[in-house]
């Protein structure tokens, strides 16, 4: 499949839905690494998408390239969002996403940040896309970053991943990331890495465990833990203790509404007595999915 990358000198483009990225200005980057994180099936408790987000914020990140959503989505599973004010069409916000670079100083490592929806439509077309920007950009390594339920508790910080060659394994290794043992439906993270080893590219894909009776919240926990494995494996300097931070307040109120809730109580016993009991492994295997979900939405003060 040839490639089509179109360069754009403003940011309305005619014909842009022949294309799939299109790139405003390619950046300058000192040995760049690529972290992908995607919305959609795999962003349990906000994860994937708030560490792309949490990435161009911290290191002032400047958008140079997007997703042309007509390529790649389908509007009638998630529906343009607009915003219309007095009987004026203000704005109308489709599906898609954009890359970010940032560079990080002291002789490290460049990042490429893609925040996006997780395509609907033509994986490998979008993912043999993603391959020619990388080989534009010089960009070597691919991380992309998920999020599952499982059955661990809120206080854990589980990391799962796969790497490309044994270098990375026993990188991964050294920071206690759990090699992934799976088979069953797959993510876009699953065709980037299948792609990145054919093309001799090094790919990273991490996925963290969020516990499943947890919803509505961000887990800064979980958060502040793949920041600092991304800052590891990337080889630049992150600091994270603003989520740190933010994780302890809201951990606070979850273990105040555990008090509180009989039934959240059951389940916290649940997995800490299969923890005790044995490996993580084993606790994946102790308490049902069908147990007691909690929004926390409905429950938690704002932030």
């Amino acid at each position: 499949m040839i490639a089509l990358t179109l360069r754009c000198t403003n940011v309305k483009i005619k014909n842009m839905n022949e294309k799939g990225i299109c790139i405003e200005e390619l950046p300058e980057l000192n040995k760049p690494i690529l972290i992908a994180g995607f919305d959609g099936w795999g962003n349990a408790l906000d994860v994937s998408k708030e560490m792309a987000i949490y990435l161009i914020s911290k290191l002032k990140a400047k958008y140079f390239a997007k997703i042309n959503p007509d390529s790649f989505f389908r509007y009638d599973e998630k529906r343009p969002v607009v915003n219309i004010e007095n009987g004026n069409l203000k704005s109308l916000s489709p599906q898609g996403g954009s890359f970010y670079a940032a560079q990080t100083g002291s002789g490290g490592k460049d990042l490429v940040i893609l925040k996006a929806d997780e395509p609907n439509l033509r994986w490998f077309y979008f993912v043999n896309e993603l391959f020619s920007l990388c080989e534009k950009l010089g960009v070597e390594t691919i991380i992309t970053l998920g999020s599952m339920y499982d059955n661990v508790l809120h206080t854990d910080r589980v990391i799962s991943g796969i790497a490309s060659n044994q270098d990375l394994f026993l990188k991964l290794k050294e920071k206690n990331v759990i090699p992934i043992s799976y088979h069953g439906p797959s993510a876009i993270h699953s065709i980037i890495h299948s792609e990145g080893q054919r093309r001799g590219f090094q790919s990273v894909s991490l996925w963290c465990h969020c516990p499943y009776y947890l919803q509505g919240i961000t887990h800064y926990g979980a958060l502040s833990s793949l920041g600092a494995l991304l800052s590891f494996l990337g080889e630049f300097e992150l600091d994270i203790e603003d989520l740190e931070t933010s994780w302890k307040k809201i951990n606070r109120q979850i273990q105040e509404l555990i008090e509180k809730n009989p039934e959240f109580q059951d389940v916290i016993d649940k997995l800490r007595k299969a923890k005790i009991k044995g490996s993580w492994a084993s606790v994946k295997e102790s308490v049902k999915k069908d147990e007691k979900v909690i929004n926390l939405k409905d429950f938690l003060e704002p932030r």
